[in-house]
């Protein structure tokens, strides 16, 4: 039986070897600088707001199409908030690119083009919570602060075994995280750790079958001592995410052009574009109950078929309801607008909505 490592861990050898390892091994990421070279804050922002939630390997062609188009901070400032949502197509999470043009604006204006350097000013800009503040505060300015994302809570939970379940044990890790952290520049090199452990928790000590015989920690890890590194972070029983269901309203002009309506800036996909709906509720709609809700009147026929699509908190079911309206009909409360199927990439069309529109192309052509 393997026997628990319970002597306290060395914060310096831990950084020494990590760093060595860094040095050596770590990922070459565009928004990253370069050995010998200052970090640009703006890219790191930019790059920091559209991992959230997102995987480095998406978020690189999405970065480098941002920062072609817009370079500074000023420059995305100066852009109009349907291009940025329509260049975010993909990336899901909108509320992040609403958030992220109002905070450019922001910097752009108020802050003189420049980002805060700590951490309680950065909380202060939108979009910008606790791990993005402290990921922005240790990698662009070199402040002493421990973000912890994904891979540094899963490196840092194996190293001390941490036994308490998420989410409860975040606390916990998080502490043992900062204990870990080193001073702030010129000293120590706190935006190099957060990297390195990012790192090493994306290329190593990965959720399933880490490598822990390439680790440089391994020596330290209770998880690896004890034979049970894929145990850490222990996790709570995921509870069923509910269902929620709605209508859609496919609305067809004689000259074949399909309503789509601007979603209120609040909210879930706030400021997209889609195909009207009802609200999306638990109890499933009848036609009769959803026809109440359409933008106005017409012969409304329900399409064969379901829509479906997962948020992070609950899954969604929608219907389709086709109709054909007079070339004369209005755009509803001002927010819409008649549009082509085969141009509907001109517009900040979100996935859901592009599942509604080949689900209702597919059904009308049978």
């Amino acid at each position: 039986m393997a026997t628990p490592r319970t002597a306290p861990l060395n914060p310096t050898s831990i950084r020494r070897r990590l760093f060595r390892w860094y040095g050596k091994t770590g990922r070459d990421l565009p928004w990253r600088a370069g050995q010998g070279e200052k970090s640009d804050p703006y890219r790191v922002w930019l790059s920091e707001i559209m991992l959230q939630q997102t995987t480095v390997a998406t978020v690189k062609t999405y970065f480098e199409d941002f920062v072609a188009r817009w370079p500074t901070v000023a420059d995305l400032a100066g852009a109009d908030l349907d291009s940025v949502l329509h260049a975010w197509q993909g990336l899901g999470y909108y509320a992040r690119a609403r958030n992220l043009h109002k905070c450019a604006r922001l910097v752009a204006g108020d802050q003189g083009g420049r980002f805060p350097q700590t951490e309680e000013e950065l909380k202060k800009l939108p979009g910008i919570g606790d791990y993005t503040a402290a990921a922005i505060a240790a990698i662009a300015f070199g402040k002493k602060a421990t973000p912890v994302d994904a891979n540094i809570e899963r490196v840092t939970a194996r190293l001390f075994a941490v036994s308490e379940p998420l989410p409860g044990g975040r606390r916990r890790i998080s502490e043992l995280a900062r204990s870990l952290t080193p001073a702030s520049k010129p000293r120590g090199r706190p935006g190099d750790f957060a990297q390195a452990m990012m790192d090493l928790g994306a290329m190593v000590c990965t959720p399933r079958t880490p490598n822990c015989q390439a680790c440089p920690l391994v020596t330290d890890c209770r998880a690896a001592g004890l034979r049970q590194a894929e145990r850490y972070p222990v996790k709570a029983p995921k509870k069923a995410r509910p269902v929620r269901h709605g209508m859609v309203f496919w609305a067809v002009r004689p000259d074949g052009r399909v309503l789509l309506r601007q979603r209120p800036e609040k909210g879930l996909l706030g400021g997209m574009m889609e195909i009207p709906s009802t609200d999306w509720r638990e109890k499933a709609w009848t036609p009769g109950e959803a026809v109440a809700e359409a933008p106005f009147a017409a012969d409304w026929k329900p399409l064969d078929g379901v829509v479906r699509h997962t948020f992070t908190h609950f899954h969604l079911e929608l219907m389709v309801l086709a109709g054909r309206v007079g070339a004369g009909a209005g755009g509803g409360d001002g927010r819409g607008e008649w549009c082509l199927p085969s141009r509907f990439s001109e517009h900040a069309l979100p996935t859901l909505m592009k599942k509604v529109a080949r689900h209702a192309a597919g059904a009308l052509a049978e």
